[in-house]
């Protein structure tokens, strides 16, 4: 899941590809475009995009040519001469927003002469079925790419702080997850924006096996030399955090906190082997995550 709350994940800079037009290898009529293109996921998508030599168009409120989901004026600027689209829908896909934001805004690309859709959607999440069914009737060719929690969102994301801090706390007991790396994911995605045989398929992304919350805190402990635990919370003191530490509105909390109790209930214990027979590799390990980012310097 992307757990990707607009105020409360780290943003990288942007701006590396905006504003290209033409390469030497595309025309600019294959423009791509990554909407929340400075975020964990759509960040890798449109390095890994440029240099394949695609024309690629960030999608983010700070680029040249601004992107919001909730300033629909800004839509249609974005959408001209692009071929295809990376759809990552914030703060959240399961938002009772999204699906008729989603609509709209694949109703607006189709028109415009976007040919390729691909969402990037939640495992398990079935409060973002809406959003899904509306990429899938867009007319467009659409591929949904369904992940499992983010590796990143412990030193990209709404953890990192907590990680900082010696204690992560979240409401998921002892369920056991395959958190997946965002670079799959990136190359997953990369896969079904720029070549055929993705159409109308329904991909379930996760890592290579299970560890619980817990666990993944520990590997981050052992790797980055911290001190830090994983403390298990019931929804109702997360939520307490959100809105008082965090500045949430209650209907958010409420929103997110039903979102939680359906992901966080075992339904997604299984592990998949999309990334492997996608990508022809294994899917990067939670500890080798943890390895690579301590080494550079995630939990100083």
């Amino acid at each position: 899941m992307k757990l990707s709350f607009s105020s409360m994940v780290r943003r990288s800079p942007g701006g590396l590809t905006e504003g290209m037009t033409t390469t030497k290898n595309h025309s600019a009529a294959q423009t791509i475009l990554v909407t929340a293109g400075t975020g964990k996921v759509g960040r890798r998508v449109a390095e890994r995009l440029a240099a394949k030599g695609f024309p690629v168009r960030v999608g983010s409120r700070s680029a040249e040519v601004p992107f919001d989901w909730t300033d629909r004026t800004t839509w249609a600027p974005v959408l001209a001469d692009v071929a295809a689209a990376f759809v990552m829908y914030t703060p959240d896909i399961g938002d009772p927003r999204a699906a008729e934001t989603i609509r709209a805004f694949s109703e607006l690309a189709v028109a415009s002469g976007v040919r390729r859709l691909v969402l990037l959607s939640a495992r398990g999440e079935v409060q973002a079925a809406p959003a899904e069914a509306a990429v899938r009737e867009s007319g467009a060719e659409w591929t949904v790419l369904q992940a499992a929690w983010f590796n990143q969102n412990f030193d990209e994301g709404v953890f990192t702080d907590m990680v900082l801090e010696g204690g992560v706390a979240f409401p998921a007991g002892q369920v056991l997850e395959p958190f997946v790396d965002s670079a799959d994911l990136a190359d997953v995605a990369v896969l079904a924006l720029t070549e055929d045989g993705h159409a109308g398929q329904n991909y379930e992304l996760t890592g290579p096996r299970l560890l619980t919350f817990g666990d993944a805190v520990e590997t981050i402990a052992k790797h980055s030399g911290r001190d830090v635990r994983y403390i298990p919370v019931s929804g109702a003191e997360f939520g307490a955090v959100l809105e008082a530490g965090f500045g949430m509105p209650a209907e958010e909390v409420s929103a997110m906190l039903d979102i939680f109790a359906t992901l966080l209930d075992g339904r997604n214990a299984v592990v998949t082997d999309t990334v492997r027979r996608l990508l022809d590799r294994e899917p990067i390990d939670f500890a080798d995550y943890a390895r690579e980012a301590a080494a550079a310097g995630a939990w100083k």
